[in-house]
This record gives C-alpha cells, sequence and structure tokens, in this order.
C-alpha cells in the first residue's frame, strides 16, 4: 500500500464544540470531492486536542450513564454534549490527548473494524515504550491494561468513531496526565464495575505531554503507513 500523507495540527486546548464544527466541515468537504467529478482528491488529517472538562455522549449512549443533574455540571463547569459518534458517556478534559483523525479510509482500507483495531494498536505501541502491557478486551472498544483481571481491568484510552463515506472523524482519548476524579460522575462508557487509569496514576509520576505526543505520533505514522505532515493552516 503507498504510503499516505496525512496533515498534522496539534490545536493545543480548545472547546468541544468548536474542535467538532471543525471536523465536520473537513468530512463534509472529503465526502463533496468523493462524490463529484474533477475536484481535487481527499485529504488526510489528525488533530490533537486538549479539551476543558467536558461528558460526551455517543449517538446509541445512555444519558443515565451520567450522574450529575444538568444543574450539578453547570455548577462544575463541565459541558455536555450528546454527540454523533459511536461509544457510550466518556469524559475529555485537561492532562488527556484526544486525537482526531479525519481519514478518507478508501485510501487504507474498508474495514471499520480493522480501523478500530489500529488506533488501540497504536496507543498499545504508545503504553509499551512506557514499560506498560496495553491490552484489548473481547467485545469493548479501547485499550485495557489488565482485562484479563477481573477487578484489575482499567481503561486507558477510549475511542468512538463517525463515518461518512469511508470518512472518519473523532477518535480517540488518552489519559496522560488526567484527573481521573471525573469519571466518578460517569459510567465510564458505560461499563460498570471496571475502572479508568491514566499513564501518570500507572507510572507514579506526571508525564511531558509534548514526549507522549510525539510518540503517539510515530505509532500513528507506523501502524497507518503514513507520514505526519505539520503546519498546516487552517
Amino acid at each position: 500500500m503507498e504510503k499516505q500523507s496525512i496533515l498534522f495540527r496539534d490545536l493545543g486546548r480548545m472547546d468541544y464544540q468548536a474542535a467538532w464544527d471543525l471536523q465536520e466541515s473537513l468530512l463534509k468537504e472529503n465526502v463533496r470531492r468523493k462524490s463529484g467529478t474533477g475536484l481535487p482528491a481527499t485529504t488526510h488529517y489528525l488533530f490533537f486536542v486538549e479539551h476543558p472538562p467536558v461528558y460526551t455522549l455517543g449517538k446509541s449512549g445512555n444519558k443515565d450513564n451520567v450522574l450529575l443533574s444538568e444543574e450539578e455540571l453547570a455548577a462544575s463547569h463541565i459541558e455536555f454534549f450528546h454527540t454523533n459518534r459511536g461509544g457510550d458517556i466518556t469524559f475529555h478534559g485537561p492532562g488527556q490527548i484526544v486525537g482526531y483523525p479525519i481519514l478518507d479510509l478508501e485510501q487504507f482500507y474498508t474495514d471499520i473494524g480493522r480501523y478500530l483495531r489500529n488506533i488501540e494498536e497504536v496507543m498499545i505501541l504508545t503504553l509499551a515504550e512506557y514499560g506498560i502491557r496495553g491490552d484489548r478486551s473481547p467485545g469493548e472498544t479501547g485499550v485495557w491494561i489488565d482485562p484479563e483481571i477481573p477487578g484489575r481491568e482499567r481503561k486507558i484510552c477510549a475511542i468512538g468513531v463517525r463515518c461518512s463515506r469511508w470518512v472518519t472523524m473523532h477518535g480517540f482519548a488518552f489519559n496522560v496526565n488526567t484527573d481521573l476524579s471525573y469519571f466518578n460522575h460517569i459510567i465510564p462508557c458505560g461499563i460498570v464495575n471496571k475502572q479508568v487509569t491514566s499513564l501518570e496514576k500507572e507510572l507514579g509520576r506526571s508525564l511531558d505531554m509534548e514526549e507522549v505526543k510525539e510518540k503517539v505520533k510515530k505509532n500513528f505514522e507506523k501502524i497507518f503507513n503514513a507520514e505526519l505532515v505539520s503546519e498546516i493552516l487552517l
């Protein structure tokens, strides 16, 4: 398979709605290009972002998995969005690497399951660089630690995507230095009796976010047979 070029940009701290709008606009532009003749080819993107505290619910998720009322959310300065991605409830906030790949999978492979497994593999390789064995939990998308040990299962990366005409949006949320207390107010991913963890908690020290981002980028290039091209202007 020919190596693909992916335009990369770290958006820094950005509100969830603004990032969602950006993704939607680029997905729609790529779908428009695929639908017409004589139009430019589709463009691949990968964005990294950190959001202010926000809970996001997948399109088929259960809002009962949010354990705070609207008034309590407002008092805690936590936003809430019902999104059009797959999956259930999750949290985004500072100290977390949120990745939004906007890829035309027809240039890679037309297999959503393979795409999800490849995102998981990017995270598993990144964790391995810190001496942590990341793994998959059968039937539960995302990356886990000790998924096979009852009572010890803990999720470190959540994944939820949307795909239209084989163009993706949304993506992954990797807990690095994340304040895990925010997960106490939801049933993460709608999965009861399982924990959430972070790289900081597992290693017992705070991580350099830029260092971790570089490792994720390198592993993304490896798994997707791609080159990330930085300094894009939007």
